[in-house]
C-alpha cells in the first residue's frame, strides 16, 4: 500500500475514535440529504463532525470534542464565532419580536449609510439580499441590462458563488486550465458568454479586451482571490482594469465578499484607490447573518427602479429575507466595532496571520517538508488575516497565481484538502483549503496550539511520506 494510502487510513481510523455520535448522526442525515447535507464544502471524507456549539476561536462537536476554528462561518465571523456584543443586541431584539415581517425597517437604511460612507461618501445606493451569490447574479444582470452587451469577463480560480452566469473557469482542469463549466444544467449560450482571464496577467487582460470589448458587459475580480489561493491582486493590475474598462464602456465590479472589512474598515478597493462601478459584499457585514449587498454608482443602480418600465428594468428583487430588520441590526453591530476599533483591531489580526503562517512553515521545514503558505499581503495590503498551506511537488513553484495551487501537477492538491483536513481534526484543529481566517478571538494559546497541530501533520507525512 502506498504511503498516501497508509497514512489516510491511519487519520480515516483516529477520527473514527473520536466522532463516532457524528458518524452516527451523518448516516441519518444520508438517507434523507444529498450526500448527507446542504453544502459540499462542509461534506468532507469520511464524513463531517456535527457542531453542537461554537464561541470565540472554538467550536464543539455532539462528541464532545473541541475544535480551534479557522473556517469561522464561511470567513465571515471575524470576531470570533458569536460574539457576544452581538448575541446581546440581538437578543434585545428578539425580546421586542424580531421574526421576519416583510416590512422595510430602519436599519437596513443605517447599514446602506454605513456602508456608502466608508466608501468615500460618493454618490452611491445599496440594494440588499442575502448571499454573495445572489450579489454577484445580480452585478452581472445590472451590467448587462444597463449595457445591452452579452459577454461576461472574470478570473480564472475566482469563485463568485453558484451563478449560472459565473459558473466557469472555478476548477483546474488539465489540458483546458481554468476554461471549463463547472456544472451541469447551464445553458450552453450562457457558458460561452463566460470569458476567463489570467489572475494579475496584464498582457491577457488587455488581449481579451481588445479582442472582445465592444461585447463585454462587466469584467468581475476580487482584490484578494479567496478560493484561488489567498493572493492578492497588484495595484497595476487593478489599475489597468479601471484604464482599460473605462475606455471600452465596461462595467469594472470587484467581489468583496471576502475582502471587505477583512483588512481595513471599508472595501478594500479603498486601498488601492482603484474605484469600481460596483461591488459586492456579504459575509462580516452581516455580523453572522445572511446579508449580502450590491453598492454601486446611482446611475447604475438605478436601472433596478420601476420607473425604467418592464424592457429597460433589471428585476433586483433581494429575496423573501433581503435586509431583514435583525440581520440588518446584527451587520451594524459589526461595522460598529470594527470601525470604531480598527486602529488595534486590524494590526491585531495582520500580526496574528503572519505569526501563524511563520509558524507553519518553521514547523515544516524543521520536519523535512516542502511547504508554501499563501495569504500574506502585498505593498498595499498592510498584512492579512488569511493563510493557506500548498505543498509543491517540484522545486520553484512560484504561487503567483491560481494554477500554481490548483494544478496537481504543481502542488499536491489531495494532501492539502483532503489528508491535512484529517491530520489537523484529530489535533484539534478545523481548516479549509488547508487554512483559513484568523479571527480577534484568536489569542497566542490558539495560535501555538494550532502551530503544534500542524507541527504533528508535519511529522505523520514525513513518518508516511
Amino acid at each position: 500500500m502506498a504511503g498516501m494510502d497508509r497514512l489516510r487510513d491511519h487519520l480515516v481510523r483516529e477520527y473514527r475514535k473520536k466522532t463516532a455520535k457524528s458518524r452516527a448522526v451523518f448516516h441519518r442525515a444520508e438517507k434523507v440529504m444529498i450526500e448527507g447535507g446542504s453544502h459540499t464544502i462542509r461534506l468532507w471524507r469520511p464524513y463531517p463532525f456535527f457542531a453542537s456549539g461554537a464561541e470565540g476561536p472554538s467550536v464543539r462537536d455532539v462528541d464532545g470534542n473541541t475544535y480551534i476554528d479557522y473556517w469561522q462561518g464561511h470567513y465571515a465571523n471575524i470576531l470570533g464565532h458569536n460574539p457576544r456584543l452581538i448575541r446581546r443586541e440581538i437578543a434585545a431584539c428578539l425580546s421586542r419580536g424580531a421574526l421576519h415581517t416583510g416590512f422595510e425597517a430602519v436599519h437596513q437604511i443605517e447599514l446602506a449609510e454605513t456602508l456608502v460612507r466608508k466608501l468615500g461618501g460618493r454618490e452611491a445606493k445599496v440594494r440588499f439580499t442575502t448571499s454573495g451569490t445572489l450579489a454577484t447574479m445580480y452585478t452581472v444582470m445590472l451590467s448587462q441590462g444597463l449595457t445591452g452587451r452579452d459577454l461576461v469577463l472574470k478570473i480564472g480560480g475566482g469563485w463568485h458563488g453558484a451563478s449560472p452566469y459565473l459558473l466557469k473557469g472555478v476548477k483546474y482542469h488539465v489540458g483546458e486550465g481554468f476554461g471549463g463549466c463547472e456544472s451541469a444544467g447551464l445553458l450552453e449560450d450562457i457558458v460561452r458568454r463566460t470569458l476567463v482571464t489570467r489572475f494579475n496577467d496584464g498582457d491577457d487582460l488587455q488581449r481579451i479586451i481588445d479582442e472582445n470589448g465592444d461585447r463585454i458587459a462587466c469584467f468581475i475580480v476580487e482584490p484578494f482571490l479567496g478560493v484561488g489561493g489567498f493572493l492578492p491582486a497588484s495595484k497595476e493590475y487593478l489599475e489597468l482594469a479601471r484604464s482599460l474598462t473605462a475606455k471600452h464602456g465596461i462595467l469594472l465590479v470587484f467581489d468583496e465578499i471576502i475582502s471587505g472589512f477583512r483588512f481595513c474598515p471599508t472595501g478594500l478597493q479603498t486601498l488601492y484607490g482603484v474605484r469600481p462601478d460596483l461591488t459586492a459584499f456579504g459575509k462580516i457585514i452581516g455580523g453572522g447573518h445572511a446579508v449580502a449587498a450590491v453598492v454601486g454608482s446611482r446611475d447604475i443602480m438605478e436601472a433596478c427602479e420601476r420607473g425604467r418600465g418592464l424592457s429597460g428594468r433589471v428585476l433586483f428583487e433581494g429575496g423573501t429575507f433581503s435586509a431583514h430588520s435583525e440581520y440588518m441590526k446584527a451587520g451594524l453591530i459589526m461595522l460598529g466595532r470594527l470601525v470604531a476599533g480598527a486602529a488595534t483591531i486590524y494590526p491585531k489580526l495582520a500580526r496574528s496571520g503572519d505569526r501563524l503562517r511563520r509558524g507553519v512553515e518553521r514547523v515544516f521545514a524543521e520536519a523535512g517538508v516542502p511547504v508554501h503558505l499563501t495569504g500574506d499581503g502585498n505593498a498595499v495590503v498592510p498584512g492579512s488575516s488569511l493563510f493557506m498551506v500548498h505543498f509543491p511537488r517540484r522545486k520553484n513553484v512560484s504561487y503567483d497565481h491560481p494554477e500554481d495551487i490548483h494544478d496537481d501537477r504543481r502542488s499536491d492538491v489531495a494532501l492539502r484538502e483532503e489528508i491535512l483536513k484529517l491530520a489537523l481534526l484529530v489535533n484539534g484543529v478545523n481548516v479549509v483549503h488547508g487554512g483559513g481566517a484568523v479571527s480577534t478571538a484568536h489569542g497566542d494559546r490558539e495560535i501555538d496550539a494550532t502551530i503544534a497541530a500542524y507541527g504533528e501533520a508535519a511529522r505523520l507525512f514525513k513518518k508516511y511520506l
